[in-house]
């Protein structure tokens, strides 16, 4: 099994050659953040340096989506992979292990609905023709569901619609805490929960709250979107995950490439919480997008309408 990206990290600084490898590693994913040009030499450097490592569990480890310090072993990964990246849109490999491989929290969520349909059924009234409210009402029966869900609603409230604006990066953390802490029995049921009329759309597009999560006054280009993206390691690590789960397939009959529907669904509400969330577009279609143009994108008007085009037509999601 591949070691995490800590551990991994921890047993190359007490190895010497390995060390010296993974300084120069460092200094090179470094240049890249603060977006200093590298010289011809410096790139050679910087790509023999990740050569050197070989087979090392460094240069094969993975992160975990629910672990403690994501955000430093996201770091080591792109330090190792810094080569990857230099403004290429294709991020070619997730930095997150297999959903397979995971360890899944399981909850019993029939025997939660089942606790739910012995409550008082005037609470139930609209659950039959609104299976959004219904998952509302079953999160409601988990402390960990209702209070975390409770926390980015109050988070992402606060300032939206009037003129003092929503803290949106506060508003993010909490809904990547939403959906990385709470088992996906639960955040999946409230989040892809299938409508029939425009009253559960709305419920649906609004689970996100779209006014502080998801729109800004005006819609930026989507290669600003993506550049913010890439300067964020949650972000850009969501991305590849995106990319590599939910990747079309034209000749495919599931339109996927990896066949997983399930992994292009975690991968999109990794989505979710970061510079690039995506929402429903509307309370009568399941169709999504990110909050973004690709008017006035110049000769990149072809990448830009790629990035746009991995929500809004994309077969496999």
């Amino acid at each position: 099994p591949r070691s995490d990206c800590i551990a991994a990290e921890q047993s190359c600084l007490l190895d010497s050659t390995c060390n010296a490898t993974y300084r120069i590693l460092e200094n090179c994913a470094l240049a890249k953040t603060r977006f200093l040009p590298l010289d011809h030499d410096s790139r050679v450097r910087c790509l023999n340096a990740e050569l050197d490592l070989g087979n090392s569990s460094l240069l094969h480890c993975k992160c975990h989506r629910r672990m403690k310090r994501q955000e430093h072993c996201l770091r080591i990964f792109w330090t190792v992979h810094s080569s990857m990246t230099d403004g290429y849109f294709n991020l070619e490999t997730s930095p997150y292990e297999n959903p397979a491989n995971e360890e899944h929290w399981k909850t019993d969520y029939n025997k939660l609905a089942a606790l739910l349909s012995g409550k008082d059924c005037s609470q139930l009234a609209g659950d039959a023709t609104n299976p959004c409210l219904k998952a509302t009402h079953v999160c409601n029966l988990s402390k960990k569901c209702v209070r975390l869900r409770t926390d980015y609603a109050s988070i992402c409230t606060k300032g939206a619609g009037s003129e003092e604006m929503c803290d949106r990066r506060k508003c993010h953390r909490g809904l990547r805490n939403f959906f990385e802490k709470v088992p996906e029995d639960f955040t999946k049921r409230i989040l892809f929960c299938p409508c029939q009329d425009e009253l559960c759309g709305e419920r649906r597009r609004k689970t996100i709250v779209p006014d502080c999560s998801f729109q800004y006054n005006t819609k930026p280009n989507c290669l600003w979107l993506l550049d913010s993206c890439l300067e964020d390691h949650i972000c850009k690590s969501r991305l590849a995950d995106f990319q590599q789960n939910c990747q079309p397939a034209d000749m495919s009959p599931d339109g996927c490439s990896q066949h997983n529907h399930a992994a292009c669904l975690q991968a999109y509400m990794g989505m979710i919480g970061t510079p690039m969330t995506p929402n429903y577009v509307s309370n009568s279609s399941v169709e999504v997008s990110l909050w973004c143009t690709c008017e006035s994108s110049g000769n990149q008007k072809e990448k830009c309408d790629q990035i746009l085009g991995m929500f809004e037509s994309n077969k496999c999601l």
